[in-house]
Order: structure tokens, then C-alpha cells, then sequence
């Protein structure tokens, strides 16, 4: 296989590359991670050649996923009974205890540089992104992904650590799949979306993420280049609350939750964004119907009754 490395003690992985396979190739670079992790996830090797015409891999099963992307040239990739001819700026994914084959053109043979690794969340930031094992092929990826794979190789090339190599090459690793992701993800619907809408939904984040953050509606709505009531109007008409509304609702149902820990409950104020604990209760009172620390309480007495 073009993307084998040199045999490595320190990987579970036991491949090697044979002098026939190097033979088969005009340039063959690559880099090995000395220390392959078993957590989330973790570079095996990267590598980067150019196979002669007609050089195949397959048909194969690998217990790894092993990326390429096409640089130039083309050739055929045949997975889960499809037949796919890629070309520059194409990538093609292999998924572990999947059949495949890959073969170059005879007269324009690609070029590519690949990847593979492991990981718990491999599977997750590939399927999340639109990658699977039906739709193998990414289109149109090369342009971001080529310097990502050269940064990975140089890391492991290296590897002056092995293990912050395997640290720094996961972390490349998680960009080149956000690369991928982008070129592969089906169009997202919200781009279809009348631009006030859209407006509307990275409103509703920004609120639901930095509730415990000083936030101006007034400042808010100026940033998306609207007057407050009419912002305000759209945003309600929406979600069913005024930016305001929905704000306290975000800050009040943190507040419950973490007055479920021993936080003190100037310290709960504090953690939703409100600077005047006294101010807190008031509101916390308004919504819940008792103060925090009578809410804590019976939380406390219910969840007791319960064990």
C-alpha cells in the first residue's frame, strides 16, 4: 500500500513497506509517529509519493482509516462496491474493515499524499461532516488539506518527542478533518435562509454561550445593523422571546443547575452574569417562584426523598 510505513515496534499497526513497493513509486516520502495514542485520536503515518502508471493497492481490508488527496494525475478508487475515478483535488477515504481497491491511471498516474490514524472520535468527525463509508469521496478539499498533510509529515519527520509528536500531530490532524468536513458537509440549509434569519440563529449562540457575559441588546442588535425594537420584533417573532426574555431564561436555567453544587450562591450570580446577588435573587425568585436558596434546598430534600 502506498500510505505503509516502515515498520514501527511502538505501533499496534504491524505494516511494513517492502523494496518492490518503494520501487513502484518515483518519490515516496514519509513520516511515523513513534508513539501512536489510543485515546480520541492519533496519527499512525503520513506520507506523501508519486506511484507509477497502473500501481494498485487491493483488493484490501485495513484496520485503520487511511486518507488520500489526489495532487495531480488520477486513478480509480473502489469501495462498498463503487467504482470512483478521482483526479486533482480529490480525496478518497478508506474505512476500516472496509474492501477496497485503489489503482493509478497508466498514462496520467496521480500523484497524492495521505494519512491515516485511529481514534475513539475518528469515526464521529467524519460521518458528523458527511464523510462515510457510502460516500467516500470528497471533492475539492486539496487547495486547504496538501499543507495540513505536509505540516503532519514534518511533525512526525522530526519527532524529537515522540510523545508531544503524537500530541502536535493530532492536533494537525483535527484541522485537516475540519478542512475535509467543509468540502465534504452537504450545503448547510441555513444558507437559504432570508439573511434576517440568519442573524437571528447566530444571535440565539451568542446568547446561549456568553450568558455570563455583560450583554447590551441595545450593542447586540447594532452589531447585526439594527435598531433594537425592530431587531428585538424579529427576534421574538422567531423564538417565541424578546432577545431579553431569552437571555434570563438561559442565565436562570444555569443558575438552577449549578445551585445543585455547594457554589455559594454570590458565586452562582456571578457564573450567569449578574454582578449584584441581591439583584440575582430577586430575578431568580421571579422565575422559579422561591429564592436560591430555598430552591436548593427542596432540590436537595426531593433528590434526598428519591434515594
Amino acid at each position: 500500500m502506498s500510505g505503509a510505513p516502515l515498520s514501527s515496534g511502538s505501533s499496534k499497526h504491524r505494516i511494513g513497506v517492502s523494496t518492490a513497493m518503494l520501487t513502484d513509486h518515483t518519490r515516496f516520502l514519509l513520516g511515523i509517529n513513534p508513539a501512536p495514542g489510543s485515546g480520541e485520536l492519533s496519527v499512525i503515518f503520513c506520507g506523501e509519493g508519486d506511484p507509477v502508471g497502473g500501481h494498485k493497492i487491493g483488493p484490501a481490508v485495513h484496520d485503520y482509516y487511511l486518507i488520500h488527496t489526489v495532487i495531480s494525475g488520477c486513478g480509480l478508487f473502489v469501495a462498498g462496491g463503487q467504482t470512483f475515478e478521482c483526479r486533482a483535488g480529490d480525496t478518497f477515504v478508506i474505512f476500516p474493515g472496509e474492501l477496497f481497491s485503489y489503482e493509478a491511471d497508466r498514462h496520467d498516474p496521480w500523484r497524492y499524499a495521505w494519512v491515516a490514524f485511529t481514534g475513539t472520535a475518528a469515526y464521529g468527525l467524519l460521518t458528523r461532516n458527511g464523510v462515510t463509508a457510502d460516500r467516500p469521496v470528497i471533492r475539492g478539499a486539496a487547495r486547504r488539506a496538501l499543507p495540513l498533510l505536509r505540516r503532519i509529515r514534518a511533525v512526525l519527520e522530526r519527532a524529537e518527542s515522540p510523545q508531544l509528536a503524537d500530541l502536535e500531530s493530532a492536533g494537525y490532524l483535527r484541522v485537516l478533518l475540519a478542512a475535509y468536513g467543509r468540502a465534504a458537509a452537504p450545503r448547510d440549509e441555513r444558507e437559504n435562509l432570508p439573511v434576517m434569519e440568519r442573524q437571528i440563529a447566530q444571535a440565539v449562540r451568542l446568547l446561549s454561550t456568553n450568558y455570563a457575559q455583560p450583554i447590551s441588546i441595545d450593542r447586540l442588535s447594532r452589531s447585526f445593523g439594527y435598531h433594537r425594537t425592530h431587531f428585538s420584533t424579529m427576534f421574538k417573532r422567531a423564538v417565541g422571546l424578546s432577545p431579553k426574555q431569552y437571555l434570563l431564561k438561559i442565565r436562570m436555567e444555569r443558575a438552577a443547575s449549578l445551585l445543585m453544587t455547594d457554589l455559594p450562591v454570590e458565586q452562582v450570580a456571578s457564573s450567569v452574569g449578574f454582578g449584584d446577588p441581591l439583584y440575582f435573587s430577586k430575578q431568580f425568585r421571579r422565575w422559579s417562584g422561591m429564592s436560591p436558596t430555598d430552591y436548593r434546598n427542596r432540590k436537595r430534600r426531593e433528590d434526598a426523598g428519591k434515594a
